[in-house]
């Protein structure tokens, strides 16, 4: 079930509706914020739009890079399971 949920992001205040449970919703909202309180603080300036594309930039460079080694993984799972199987076989 969906429920709508407040969030606060780069002082702005947002509604978001979700069917993920609350606890995730607000982990998914202190981990936004976090990051953006990095990428801010390490500008010389506070431009909350350039704040919020690189803080996009970097959490979806993670996400790539998550995808790609979990992709890797199955490939080796998928092996090591076929050795497994020939291993029984024998």
């Amino acid at each position: 079930m969906k429920a709508t949920h407040q969030l606060k992001l780069l002082e702005r205040e947002i509604s978001v509706v979700s069917s993920a449970p609350a606890e995730k919703v607000r982990a998914v909202e202190v981990f936004v914020n976090e990051r953006l309180q990095q990428i801010s603080s390490a500008l010389n300036r506070h431009d909350q739009e350039l704040v919020l594309m690189l803080a996009l930039l970097n959490i979806s460079e993670e996400l790539l890079d998550a995808k790609k080694n979990c992709s890797e993984t199955a490939v080796v799972d998928k092996r090591v399971r076929g050795l497994l199987e020939k291993l029984h076989a024998v």
